[in-house]
């Protein structure tokens, strides 16, 4: 098995594993929508991942140095954009199905891919770790197996996320546990975004 893909499956797991506002996402999508859906948005942020690294592979410290400057102004954007989300979560929740009726824009599985990976593409930080793995290398991050090792950790990662998520939400089937769900889900999110928002 080549090095670069075992660096890639490493660096992966390192970016992946600590859970932030994304994986609270992840899992409280999965809660309340179904696994495919959970399984969509962790696929998502692996897809970041996955072209993060290629970024930094392909373009290493010049990439980290164009990125380094705007770093500041993504992350607010991403803070913002999860506190707004934390708030639509719990507006949801406390609202209720209305009597049985589906809520009006039913969260489809291409809708929490594209939305996760939009969210985890406004985290500048993933391809300044990235570029700093190949930098640390001597510039030789292992190419195309360094990208398909980090994309397959983070992938596992995420679908193993978005599982328990949907473990949970089948353990809390009823209205109530329902809403414990998702508001518990928006304070976590809404924590992480305003901690996000403080480190700028």
């Amino acid at each position: 098995m080549s090095a670069g893909f075992l660096a890639g499956v490493v660096a992966g797991y390192g970016i992946a594993v600590p859970v932030g506002a994304i994986g609270a996402l992840i899992a409280g999508l999965s809660a309340r929508t179904s696994l495919r859906v959970g399984a969509a948005a962790g696929m998502g942020a692996a897809t970041a991942d996955g072209i993060y690294a290629c970024i930094a592979v392909a373009g290493g410290a010049a990439v980290a140095g164009v990125i380094a400057p705007i770093a500041e102004p993504l992350r607010w954007v991403g803070g913002v954009v999860l506190l707004a989300f934390a708030a639509w979560t719990a507006w949801g929740a406390i609202r209720g199905p209305g009597g049985g009726a589906r809520e009006e824009h039913p969260t489809t599985a291409f809708r929490a891919y594209a939305g996760i990976l939009g969210l985890t593409l406004l985290n500048p930080a993933t391809v300044i770790y990235f570029a700093a793995l190949v930098l640390g290398n001597g510039g030789s991050g292992g190419g195309v197996w360094f990208v398909i090792g980090a994309f397959l950790a983070s992938a596992s990662w995420q679908l193993l996320i978005a599982g328990s998520g949907s473990l949970v939400g089948r353990l809390l089937t009823s209205p109530r546990g329902r809403l414990l769900t998702a508001l518990t889900s928006s304070v976590v999110i809404a924590a992480l975004a305003v901690r996000l928002l403080l480190n700028s």
